[in-house]
């Protein structure tokens, strides 16, 4: 059986490591409050700007892209009747990318 001052001693010795060792969870839980706050509002702000792209209404005056459509055009801005707006497309099925055309948004879109 061993007797008290050599357990004392024994506690004692280990004593610094177990106070480092907590510093250093300490400083690596801290780390990783701070991490994780920074991802979580960068993801949070792109989210945001997605709803934000989703619902924003097209310009007026919008060109028409690469490999887009009427159809794909009117989803977007929300307009089912660009052609009846826009008298100078003679037919829906000759949309080219360049084209101007007129759109009148709707602002709410579900």
């Amino acid at each position: 059986m061993a007797d008290f001052s050599s357990i004392t001693k024994f506690l004692k010795s280990y004593l610094p490591m177990a106070d480092a060792s907590s510093w250093y969870c300490a400083v690596v839980f801290l780390a990783f409050i701070l991490l994780g706050g920074s991802f979580r509002e960068n993801y949070y702000v792109q989210e945001a700007d997605k709803v934000k792209q989703q619902l924003r209404p097209c310009d007026e005056i919008y060109v028409v892209g690469e490999g887009e459509t009427l159809h794909t055009i009117s989803d977007k801005c929300g307009d089912p009747f660009i052609v009846e707006r826009n008298p100078h497309i003679h037919d829906p099925d000759d949309v080219f990318p360049g084209l101007v055309i007129k759109i009148t948004p709707n602002p709410v879109r579900v």
